[in-house]
């Protein structure tokens, strides 16, 4: 955003007219770092570690459990790019729900899906204490959760770069790792070298108890761990707002979801299981280090906890970076503790991060108190709770597409194919793995708290309705995609010389301060009349951005 673009919300949270997309975010995440981010958030723990469990409940069959799942997927991530190239806001679900589904189902995902990353939080940042312990046992598992947590969060309020860069280097980590698997163990198979290489054939995917050993049923109830497996992978949706040129990055990220899914799931999935017959697989022992000690790399296992310790690294900084901006956009509207809105001079949410990330450390605790079934329990929890961010996607593109095709709102640069039958069916999916969940007795607990958490929130709603109702009425979106910030392409010093003229030109700071309330006239609407001159030379209906026509 461009220094001449203002903040129209009032101190309390409120907005002065309609809504503008200036949230204050610099963009400093690249295409480079879109890609891996988007790479990097469906593969995680769920895959290294969860997989083991789901092999010894389907077989085989996961494969094709896997496949399904990402065709779903897939579907979820095209309505959301069609949502984003309506109009990319940081807020992203959160925005969507509240615009196409009123302000209590914006309320509930804004606070559902900052729960999901705190629990997640929780368990990754106990988790990679734990993977610390595999080289040095003699390290208190709370010394190393509290050493992440301090870096992590660090890293997250120095700048939106550095968390992107840390991201890229936490994929390619995975991807590397997935990779080398693949590729050893498709030599494996095929030349016949290592330990493995009298045993190893794709005939392990039929021969041992057929493709379904454990029926179809057996195949359906690892539904909830497959989809646990691909959390995250909308995370790219919440970067909309700091990403550089999204007009450009996001589809391309977006577009990257079959093959991502064909390589680092089926692919990583058929080459496991032919090299190591699934009835040798126990639940907790990772696929990864079955493979890699059947092979006969020594340092196998190794290597497999230095990846899922990065993985679960990249888990808590997602987190920490996702759990900020949802509580500054629910601050925003009026829906949270108006401290959250403020940003550091970097334009990070620090008040927002900070209690976050203090509240991740409440995972050392609640692993050491129930160690047997914490994972499960909060699995269960994140499960259906990132479930929700995805029906929220969805309903919000279903009423989208609706509007746009009505004529009443412009149609999306990248529509999603298919829709809305495609939307539709993802929808029913997702209704369904709910249900399953239903019958598994560790997942059955998720069910029991989220009726809990939806009456906190349902509670809440209604007492800050009574308290502020212009925070929870109905705000006119009218100019929303018309005034929509889509960032730009320029060299950064170009861009930051840009901004600091542009600024001193809307009577800002020359370094584009993110204060509104610094400059009296900067709480002016922006876009509210639709004719204000464009700050940056662009018009509002190729992008450029509106500047207050005061």
């Amino acid at each position: 955003m461009t220094s001449a673009q203002v903040d129209t919300r009032n101190d309390d949270g409120s907005e002065t007219a309609g809504v503008t997309a200036d949230e204050g975010y610099q963009r400093g995440l690249g295409a480079r770092q879109i890609q891996m981010i988007a790479i990097g958030g469906a593969i995680g723990t769920g895959l290294f570690l969860g997989a083991g469990k789901a092999i010894t409940k389907a077989g085989p069959s996961l494969i094709l459990a896997y496949a399904i799942a990402g065709v779903v997927i897939f579907f979820i991530m095209r309505a959301l790019g069609e949502l984003l190239m309506y109009r990319p806001v940081s807020g992203s679900f959160s925005e969507y729900a509240r615009e196409f589904l009123g302000p209590y189902f914006g309320f509930v995902t804004g606070w559902t899906y900052w729960i999901f990353w705190v629990v997640t939080g929780m368990t990754e940042v106990t988790a990679a204490a734990k993977y610390v312990q595999y080289w040095q046992e003699d390290i208190p598992q709370w010394v190393s959760a509290l050493a992440f947590t301090i870096v992590l969060f660090g890293a997250n309020l120095i700048s939106v770069k550095l968390f992107g860069e840390l991201e890229f280097w936490f994929s390619m980590i995975k991807v590397t790792a997935i990779l080398g698997m693949i590729l050893i163990g498709f030599g494996v198979i095929t030349i016949g070298f290592s330990d493995a290489g009298d045993t190893a054939s794709f005939s392990h995917l039929w021969s041992d108890g057929g493709f379904f050993p454990k029926g179809i049923d057996g195949t359906l109830m690892t539904l909830q761990i497959v989809m646990f497996a691909f959390l995250a992978v909308e995370l790219v949706g919440v970067t909309a707002g700091e990403s550089v040129n999204p007009r450009k990055t996001l589809p391309r990220a977006i577009n990257t979801v079959p093959w991502r899914i064909a390589v680092f799931y089926l692919g990583a999935l058929i080459i496991i299981l032919s090299v190591v017959s699934w009835t040798e697989f126990v639940p907790d022992t990772s696929p990864f280090v079955a493979a890699f000690a059947k092979i006969g790399l020594p340092a196998g296992a190794g290597i497999v906890n230095f990846v899922v310790l990065t993985a679960a690294l990249s888990s808590c900084n997602s987190g920490m970076y996702s759990t900020g901006r949802m509580l500054r956009d629910l601050s925003l509207n009026g829906q949270g503790p108006k401290y959250f809105t403020k940003l550091t001079k970097n334009g990070l949410p620090l008040y927002g991060t900070s209690v976050s990330a203090a509240l991740m450390m409440v995972g050392v605790w609640i692993n050491y108190e129930w160690p047997s079934k914490a994972f499960d329990y909060v699995v269960s929890f994140a499960t259906i709770s990132g479930m929700w961010a995805w029906i929220m996607i969805l309903m919000s593109q279903l009423k989208y597409r609706a509007k746009a095709n009505r004529g009443e709102l412009p149609q999306s640069e990248f529509r999603a194919p298919g829709a809305p039958y495609t939307s539709v069916f993802a929808l029913c999916f997702l209704f369904m793995v709910i249900v399953l969940m239903g019958f598994d007795e560790d997942s059955r607990v998720s069910l029991y708290a989220a009726p809990i958490w939806a009456i906190i929130l349902t509670v809440g709603y209604y007492v800050i309705k009574l308290r502020n109702p212009e925070a929870l009425a109905r705000k006119d979106y009218s100019m929303a995609a018309a005034t929509a910030d889509w960032g730009d392409d320029e060299p950064a010093a170009q861009a930051t010389a840009t901004s600091a003229s542009t600024g001193k030109a809307a009577g800002k700071s020359a370094d584009g301060g993110t204060d509104a309330a610094a400059d009296p006239a900067a709480t002016e609407p922006t876009g509210s009349t639709g004719d204000g001159p464009a700050a940056d030379g662009g018009s509002a209906a190729d992008g450029g951005a509106s500047s207050s026509s005061g």
